[in-house]
């Protein structure tokens, strides 16, 4: 049985999780969050816990059983607390600002990357090299930061570029003289 699967999740003050057949709902503070579930994989509401089940003992539904758990038990912590990654920008000339809802990154290009957040994301700022994202969907949260990581990977001879709050970048060393 799956070690993480077996586990019950707690589900925190504030938030209400309703299970309609296959479909998981849950409501806190900061949103609303739903998830379908697969049809080996039901979940069950008792006692202010969730408990995830599944019906067979198939490879597919063993791997599913404790990814539900982890999704399920990720939304609960969303809509109480919800997610937020930092990125730090490395360079000389290289920020960032938020305006009228774009993030707008100066990264050396001829123009400036422009950057819209989709729904249930929001951007920040702090100072001009710090970026923030915010959200109740962990998987959206993250797929966020690496696309604006993406614009400006920290390149491996001076750092240069957006990288995540202590991400350590591999540095390699440069050209020798080859003069003797």
């Amino acid at each position: 049985m799956s070690r993480i699967g077996r586990k019950p999740i707690p589900i925190p003050k504030g938030v209400s999780a309703v299970v309609e057949g296959k479909r998981v709902k849950m409501k806190g503070p900061k949103g609303e969050l739903s998830l379908e579930l697969w049809p080996d994989i039901e979940a069950q509401v008792k006692d202010g816990q969730i408990y995830v089940h599944r019906h067979s003992d198939d490879k597919e539904a063993r791997a599913l059983h404790g990814l539900a758990r982890a999704l399920l038990s990720n939304m609960a912590t969303g809509v109480a607390q919800g997610f937020e990654r930092q990125l730090e920008i490395v360079g000389i000339g290289y920020r960032a600002q938020v305006q009228g809802g774009k993030l707008v990154l100066s990264l050396g290009y001829s123009k400036p990357v422009e950057f819209e957040a989709p729904k249930g994301v929001e951007l920040a700022t702090d100072g001009p090299a710090k970026i923030i994202v915010r959200g109740i969907d962990k998987q959206q949260v993250g797929q966020v930061a690496a696309v604006i990581r993406g614009f400006r990977p920290p390149e491996p001879y001076k750092g240069k570029g957006i990288r995540y709050v202590g991400e350590q970048v591999v540095r390699k060393a440069g050209k020798t003289s080859a003069a003797k």
